[in-house]
């Protein structure tokens, strides 16, 4: 018996509600969202959109569930996933995510879920491109098998390269920054032949790692927007008492371990 559609799966109010479900997990775990001013996209509205994003970590998925939201909200997000992992988080299906099934059927199984997903107006795919973990400093940037026939199911899509990494600078808690890369045309992807394509997707994605890694390491915070704000300092007893001393002295306190920086 066939899956029923993503589409008719997907429950906005659910969605809605797991939204700050991540947000507050985010919240507890993460120091902040950030985003390079020239990684912040433009909504290509009344057009398919495809986002390829590399997958250097679990956080990726926390990652799809608080972008959309804020940088394309008239949006819904469809997210293909390997089945057998889906099968552990069977609410997943009602955020819109649906089952890949591994071989040639599987792959033919997906194309057509993302050709209906593509084709309904204000929906959106996104996927990690690489089909597994990668290091950000792994090269060449892997592209899954399927990614390349994208363009052919949607040739009016638009296809954006989404790079994420996951730093430590001074703070406890890392850092989630993502960016966006030059839109390609999948109509011109489509001019090329498969091998042709895969590397200029692939250069396209590992163009814009590369420009974020550059903005990553300076660990300066005023190179990007902050998109969420996650806690700050050490917490319990530590920051008490440091909350303390600051009010008897008379002075702000900041929780923060380095002076902090405006950032936008």
């Amino acid at each position: 018996m066939a899956e029923p559609s993503p589409l008719a799966l997907r429950d906005e109010r659910l969605f809605g509600f797991f939204h700050l479900i991540f947000s507050r997990f985010f919240r507890r775990h993460m120091g902040a969202l950030r985003v390079p001013p020239w990684g912040i996209p433009e909504d290509p509205a009344g057009r398919p959109l495809i986002v390829l994003a590399n997958h250097p970590s679990w956080w990726d998925g926390v990652a799809f569930m608080l972008l959309p939201v804020r940088l394309f909200p008239n949006r819904h997000i469809f997210i293909p996933m390997e089945a057998a992992a889906l099968a552990k988080y069977r609410f997943m299906r009602r955020l819109g995510v649906f089952g890949i099934e591994p071989g040639p059927r599987g792959a033919v199984a997906f194309l057509r879920t993302a050709a209906e997903v593509l084709a309904a107006p204000r929906a959106m795919l996104w996927m990690n491109a690489p089909g597994r973990f990668q290091d950000v400093r792994e090269r060449p940037v892997a592209i899954a098998p399927g990614v390349t026939r994208l363009p052919e199911i949607a040739p009016e899509a638009v296809v954006l390269p989404l790079a994420l990494d996951y730093v430590l600078w001074t703070e406890r808690r890392p850092e989630m920054l993502a960016a966006f890369g030059t839109p390609l045309e999948a109509r011109d992807l489509l001019a090329l032949d498969r091998e042709a394509r895969e590397a200029r997707i692939r250069a396209a994605l590992t163009e814009t790692m590369d420009r974020l890694t550059l903005d990553a390491i300076t660990r300066d915070p005023a190179r990007f927007e902050m998109l969420a704000e996650g806690a700050e300092g050490m917490g319990g007893i530590y920051d008490l008492w440091r909350r303390i001393t600051a009010l008897l002295r008379g002075r702000r306190f900041d929780p923060r371990h380095a002076r902090r920086a405006k950032s936008g």
